[in-house]
């Protein structure tokens, strides 16, 4: 199939576009948010093709991926076609409802008959209200990463992008209890300036601002274990990267990493001096953490592998394309 798609979250696309299809994605010369193209710092396959707003009016387009509202307009626009009645849509839900109104979340794309919402988690499916809009899951898969867990450095990784102004939402003003322990890597966008501004000293927290994918994974296997301290997101993919590399996990029991993370992966709780007693442990105890991380590394591969994704989206792409002939 020819599909249309956006490139708006990273690690999600890289998996997605490993598919057996072709992927046509928006570029425009200010390479803004609806026209980034192809990865800069993930590695795409070929099939993953750059196109401009204009070349859009003649292709071939199968089926229309949207991932946010204003998509919707602008495929119409771009395409001369309008998404879910000239040709078929799949709304993919990255996101848990930040309306300020949960439960009572009204989805932007509630009640509609021309469209599908396939959520990333059952958690998305669960809080967001979609009206009479058909929805399904499917769960994320990764690419997995080519380094293996070492756990060398007796250091705590954290993968968050936006820490500053998420704050709360991904845990941020929790680190300084946890750089008590161990020294904090944290990776992402926009993470510079990080130590500064929770007002540690930067040799407990050192910021790894937006570095390739490849390279990302190969530092985060060599720290003693993953924080995944997010209070309201829908899954993080970097927290099921660090699980595949075979990580132990110190993470918050919310949203769906309850049901990513296994008991005896590490510790996942929602109080926070539970989580800090494990990570004294893991500190002190390479061992077990190399235990916990086996376990781990094991769950990840097994529920988010990127075969079952691929054949998962190919199921339901077929379906919806079928359906509309």
């Amino acid at each position: 199939m020819n599909i249309l798609l956006w490139h708006v979250h990273g690690s999600w696309t890289t998996a997605f576009v490993h598919g057996r299809h072709r992927y046509l994605v928006p570029a425009t010369p200010d390479r803004g948010p609806y026209g980034l193209g192809r990865a800069r710092t993930y590695p795409w396959p070929d099939t993953a093709i750059e196109v401009s707003p204009d070349e859009l009016a003649g292709a071939d387009v199968d089926v229309v991926i949207l991932q946010r509202p204003e998509e919707l307009d602008l495929a119409e626009e771009w395409l001369g076609r309008r998404p879910g009645r000239d040709v078929p849509a799949v709304y993919v839900e990255h996101n848990t409802p930040k309306d300020g109104d949960v439960p009572h979340s009204r989805h932007p794309m509630a009640d509609r008959d021309d469209l599908l919402i396939a959520h990333v988690t059952a958690f998305n499916q669960l809080f967001w209200d979609t009206g009479d809009t058909r929805t399904t899951v499917i769960d994320h898969g990764i690419v997995p990463p080519a380094v293996e867990y070492t756990g060398e450095l007796d250091r705590l990784a954290v993968v968050i992008n936006e820490p500053v102004r998420r704050w709360r939402v991904t845990g941020t003003d929790l680190l300084p209890r946890f750089a008590e322990i161990a020294p904090l890597d944290v990776f992402g966008m926009k993470v510079a300036g990080l130590a500064e501004r929770l007002g540690l000293p930067p040799e407990r927290v050192t910021s790894h601002d937006d570095v390739p994918q490849s390279r990302m994974h190969e530092e985060l296997a060599r720290r003693r274990a993953y924080l995944h301290l997010c209070r309201w997101t829908s899954l993080g993919l970097s927290l099921l990267e660090a699980m595949s590399i075979g990580m132990p996990v110190v993470a918050l029991a919310t949203t769906e990493a309850v049901m990513a993370v296994p008991p005896g992966a590490g510790a996942l709780d929602t109080r926070v001096d539970t989580l800090l007693d494990t990570t004294r442990r893991f500190m002190a105890e390479p061992a077990l953490a190399r235990q916990a991380g086996s376990v781990a590394r094991a769950a990840a591969r097994d529920r988010y592998g990127l075969d079952r994704f691929l054949a998962d989206w190919d199921r339901l792409l077929e379906e919806e394309v079928c359906a509309s002939r």
